[in-house]
């Protein structure tokens, strides 16, 4: 069967192309996918140098790729469901004053806002699985809401080209109590930056340094 193969950061631009399709045998597993990049532009992975999502979902080395699975393979990233009001990956400017009213709340005493930033370099460059990484946001700020009891929790992150000083990405988190505030701000960007699928590229007048990252856990 042929599978399409989407591709991000490092490996897209090693490939010269954001998507290959690939030729596997019925039943086969994502380490056949990952096999097969050896004959394509990608060439052999080493070890821990990606993961496979399927279907939007990051899968092990065993799970069964069937025809019409949407594929990919997601380098190192550089990150109740009510209690989630905004979840959003976007190439405008991100709007601190309105993330913050949203997650305003009658129950919550506090609210906290973090605010990622753009420093020392002249930009930075975010590229974004979004149609993936929306989701996985979604799903760890609800988690983070309900284990650290907050009222309301809110995330943007920037895609495309971010300036000096500029934010990348806000979080922002409401509870009855500052401690917990905290505690779920903190625990949600933690999360992002280790399972988002973004990556960013630093942009300085000696050339362009992709960042490295870690892979998220399957």
């Amino acid at each position: 069967m042929r599978v399409s193969v989407r591709l991000f950061a490092g490996l897209r631009e090693r490939a010269g192309t954001d998507r290959l399709d690939v030729e596997l045998p019925d039943g086969a597993r994502v380490a056949d996918v990952l096999a097969a990049m050896a004959a394509t532009p990608v060439g052999v992975l080493r070890p821990r140098e990606c993961v496979v999502a399927l279907n939007r979902e990051y899968a092990d080395a065993d799970a069964l790729v069937r025809a019409g699975d949407e594929v990919a393979l997601v380098p190192p990233v550089s990150g109740g469901a009510g209690l989630v009001r905004r979840v959003r990956v976007t190439d405008q400017p991100l709007d601190l004053g309105a993330l913050a009213d949203a997650v305003r709340d009658p129950r919550a005493g506090a609210v906290v806002l973090f605010e990622g930033v753009t420093r020392e370099v002249p930009e930075l460059e975010y590229e974004a699985y979004a149609e993936m990484a929306e989701p996985r946001i979604e799903a760890i700020a609800a988690e983070e809401a309900e284990r650290h009891g907050l009222c309301a929790v809110a995330v943007e992150h920037r895609s495309g080209t971010v300036a000096l000083s500029e934010p990348s990405v806000i979080v922002a988190a409401s509870a009855p109590h500052r401690g917990e505030a905290f505690a779920g701000a903190r625990a949600v960007i933690d999360r992002v930056k280790a399972e988002a699928p973004v990556w960013k590229v630093e942009v300085t007048a000696e050339g362009r340094h992709r960042a490295e990252g870690t892979l998220p856990a399957t």
